[in-house]
């Protein structure tokens, strides 16, 4: 709209010898900014009459909004880049749309007023309503053929002609109500003698003229399209402008007469909540002859004044005194800073000068204050927010925006005013903790913006706009992915909204979607899923075998159109991390409600089928894979007559189980942290192994925060105590997962991973709430990297895979030689001796051949055919001779 000096620039002519700093721009909106209909067309805007002064600095490029009657060809007016238009204004006081047409339309004006009109300003804004009649010919009263505006004016069903309300005799006092229409007198006379000479005439049949408009015709297909050098004739078009603005409001609210004012406000206005209509009309208090209340002193004087702070009247004396006496008030460092509770300090102090008291008198012990005219205390600073008022302000919060009072109805327990203070204090947290992590990356700090001494320095290779840096990635990951089209390829990689499965964009998605808010998400497909997901196979097997065959899809399935995008999926909320995510990144159970990260729950599903996923204890209730008992075998065994032991709550990450090898049941969070426990499938977390080569001290060791014996234990990674898994996600420890450094000599020996830029060798960590985390790089559960895999995925994937060299039954097997004290090479059988043929070996007791061991006798006895025994002949001659109860399955 205009370039501006620099504030402090003086006014008038003076201002003439400064350089431009700023600029004043004028605000467009997207419509999906201000609701929630869906707009496919990513070139329309909402104008607004409201306007911003910035920086020069944060000037980007220049594009071209034109209104939509000014163009001719619109389908090549978008092809072109930078181009918008608009036909409709928002605003952002009001909450409304009008409706946007040009001035020249406008006929149904007294010639003055039109003329004016025309000549300050190229648009009209008005309710859509009040768009025909400005657009219809000029109304004049048939009476006294003065201008007739829309308010005053009544009109006849018949003739179709226009009378002052006040010109009809009688006058009229109202318009008719709706749905009932009013006729003249002399169409009225008429209508009865029609009526009487039995000849009626139907007035509804009357020719009315069509509202005429000077937008053009709607492009067919005979129309050809325009040229370039056209669609650039139309682009330089003078607009008019007045007073800075192009259009002004003229609705159903506006006076005509008052556009010839200059000095007219130019917004749109509402309806008047000033009369009788909305107010009442109090009568004045009777007076019975008191001079005073007899109640307390009146109000409005100066004794009634409360002082907030009076620093400004005292001495540098008793500022030192202060000073020295405020030290004294608390010993936290942290409260010391808090502005509620020096506001308060500063309030007491005042309240002890005001009353000629000492500065001794004065402490911060009470939370509490009593104010003038309020019956009960008062809290100078607000309570301390709960876990679960936290996430349901994250979760207003990210549903609603900064709309702090619909992010109060989320939270319900707090008032508006502590909202929005925690709405400050919450924010600074975050920018704080994103400060702390580019520190601990060692990002340079940002240059400052230079100052030039000159205009031409200023523009001798000014970059306007943000810096590259500032912008895009300047160094992608070693396999980057876009989130929008999946490529794989780009000269210049730009950061991606949240949402996507991936946080970087390729150049031309992402200078769409900086642009024009255009981000056409294409689905995933099975070629772009990561390599090292196994396809579908049976538990137990080896998962390097054969895949099978690729299912061949229908033309008509192919024809279908692909899903939404990821950014108009609703938000569903985490169990594990307490953050919001969309459908598919976040998966519901359809049965119980629970809901988890796809990565950090082990769930691999069809994206076609996300809406109807069952979790395991759900799925399992109708297969009965495994046993009916979800109890977890890593935790304390409690009251089985208690339902909610059999099935854990929809609410709690403990409901997130997997079956063992034994048909039992483990907590995802206790079988990832327990060490030496590893999974058959480790991207689905399925089948947990080697729970039976727990150390034995581990089950024998009492838990700190349960108290319990029963259970597998494990150390905090902080100090000695030790804790089961579940009682230390109940009670808010720290989980997550810390990258070490391994040194050059070990890293042969060392399985290496990166993860968000970092390299080493991945840890768990669980550890004491009480423990200080701040210092360190720890990342929660559902952190992901730019490949979208979630920091527990990418952990199991890594370390608790099981080695796929055997299958899962003889792997089983070697577990259980090993409790029983069996050799290692018992399960290997030595070659037989020279003089005998390489033959399988075979059961001397079932004469079988297929066992996944074989296990020699031991000394020779004549009469055998062989020296073995299967797997199962060898424990039953084990129990018969050692006396131990063993099943085998």
């Amino acid at each position: 709209m205009q370039f501006l000096p620099p504030e402090d620039a003086p006014k008038g002519i003076g201002a003439k010898n400064y350089l431009y700093t700023r600029v004043r721009l004028a605000w467009y909106y997207r419509p999906g900014d201000v609701s929630d209909r869906p707009v496919a067309d990513s070139r329309l805007l909402l104008a607004a009459i409201y306007s911003e002064v910035c920086d020069i600095n944060q000037l980007r490029a220049k594009c071209h909004v034109v209104h939509r009657d000014k163009i001719s060809d619109l389908a090549g007016w978008k092809k072109r880049p930078d181009r918008f238009y608009f036909n409709r204004l928002f605003d952002p006081y009001i909450k409304k749309e009008f409706e946007i047409i040009q001035s020249t339309d406008v006929r149904n004006l007294p010639e003055n007023i039109r003329e004016t009109l025309i000549s300050r300003y190229e648009y009209v804004v008005a309710e859509k309503e009040v768009i025909p009649d400005l657009t219809d010919a000029i109304r004049l009263c048939d009476t006294c053929d003065g201008w007739c505006p829309s308010p005053d004016t009544v009109q006849c069903e018949y003739c179709k002609r226009f009378f002052h309300m006040r010109c009809v005799q009688p006058p009229l006092s109202a318009k008719p109500a709706r749905g009932y229409g009013w006729t003249c007198a002399p169409c009225s006379r008429q209508r009865e003698e029609e009526v009487d000479g039995h000849e009626p005439r139907n007035g509804a049949n009357a020719s009315t003229s069509k509202p005429k408009s000077n937008a053009p015709a709607p492009r067919g297909r005979g129309r050809p399209r325009k040229d370039r050098n056209q669609a650039e004739k139309e682009e330089a078009l003078p607009i008019k402008h007045f007073n800075l603005w192009p259009f002004r409001y003229f609705g159903q609210h506006t006076v005509a007469e008052d556009t010839l004012d200059s000095e007219d406000l130019i917004f749109p206005r509402t309806a008047t909540r000033v009369g009788p209509k909305y107010q009442v009309n109090v009568p004045p208090a009777p007076d019975y002859g008191r001079t005073g209340p007899a109640d307390g002193e009146e109000r409005g004087g100066d004794s009634t004044v409360e002082v907030l702070g009076n620093f400004n009247s005292f001495t540098e004396a008793e500022l030192v005194e202060v000073e020295a006496y405020k030290k004294g008030l608390t010993s936290d460092a942290e409260q010391a800073r808090s502005v509620d509770w020096l506001t308060e300090v500063v309030r007491r102090f005042s309240d002890a000068a005001s009353a000629a008291k000492p500065f001794t008198s004065v402490n911060m012990k009470s939370g509490t204050r009593m104010e003038k005219w309020k019956k009960h205390e008062t809290r100078y600073t607000d309570r301390e927010w709960t876990r679960e008022e936290v996430a349901a302000f994250e979760d207003g919060i990210s549903l609603h925006g900064a709309e702090l009072r619909a992010v109060r109805d989320e939270v319900g327990t707090r008032s508006v005013p502590e909202v929005v203070r925690f709405y400050g204090q919450w924010k600074n947290e975050k920018l704080g903790e994103e400060n702390q992590r580019i520190q601990r990356k060692g990002a340079p700090p940002k240059a400052p913006l230079r100052q030039y001494s000159s205009l031409a320095e200023a523009n001798d290779g000014q970059h306007v706009g943000l810096s590259d840096d500032e912008e895009s990635v300047v160094q992608p990951t070693k396999m980057p992915v876009c989130g929008a089209c999946r490529t794989k390829e780009s000269k210049t990689w730009w950061k991606a909204p949240k949402g996507l499965h991936s946080t970087l964009l390729c150049d031309v998605c992402g200078t769409n979607w900086r642009k024009y808010a255009d981000l056409s998400v294409r689905p995933l497909r099975e070629d772009s899923l990561p390599k090292n997901k196994p396809s579908e196979k049976r538990e137990g097997t080896p998962l390097h075998g054969p895949t099978a065959k690729r299912v061949k899809t229908s033309a008509s399935a192919q024809s279908t159109p692909p899903p939404q995008p990821l950014t108009s999926a609703p938000q569903i909320r985490c169990l594990a991390c307490n953050n919001n995510g969309p459908l598919g990144k976040v998966v519901k159970c359809k049965q119980c409600g629970f809901r988890v990260h796809a990565g950090a729950g082990g769930v691999v599903v069809d994206p076609a089928n996300i809406e109807s996923w069952i979790c395991e204890l759900c799925q399992n209730l109708e297969t009965q894979e495994a046993s009916v008992n979800s109890e977890c075998l890593l935790c304390p065994k409690e009251n089985i007559d208690n339902k909610s032991t059999l099935h854990p709550p929809a609410d709690n990450l403990l409901r997130a189980c997997k079956p063992t090898e034994g048909q039992g049941w483990a907590h995802v969070v206790c079988a990832v942290f327990t060490p030496d426990l590893v999974f058959t499938d480790a991207s689905r977390l399925r089948l947990v192994e080697k729970i039976s080569l727990i150390p034995r001290r581990q089950w024998a060791t009492r838990c700190v925060l349960c108290s319990e014996i029963q259970g597998a234990v494990i150390r905090c990674s902080d100090c000695s105590k030790e804790f089961h898994v579940s009682c230390a996600w109940k009670q808010g420890h720290k989980f997550g997962f810390e990258i070490q450094p391994v040194k050059s000599s070990r890293r042969e020996l060392t399985t290496m991973i990166s993860f968000n830029g970092e390299t080493g060798c991945m840890n768990p960590i669980v550890s004491c709430k009480d423990h200080d985390h701040s210092r360190r790089e720890i990342y929660d559960m559902c952190d992901t990297n730019d490949g979208g895999e979630t920091a527990l995925q990418v952990y199991c994937q890594a370390y608790k895979q099981a080695p796929s060299d055997a299958h899962g039954l003889l792997r089983k097997a070697r577990r259980l030689d090993q409790i029983l004290g069996v050799r290692n090479d018992a399960s290997n059988p030595p070659p037989p001796p020279q003089d005998q043929p390489l033959t399988e070996p075979q059961c001397s007791k079932c004469q079988t051949v297929f066992s996944p061991a074989f296990y020699p006798i031991g000394s020779s006895t004549p009469g055998l055919l062989s020296q073995w025994h299967c797997h199962r002949c060898h424990f039953e001659s084990k129990e018969k001779t050692n006396g131990v109860e063993i099943t085998v399955s």
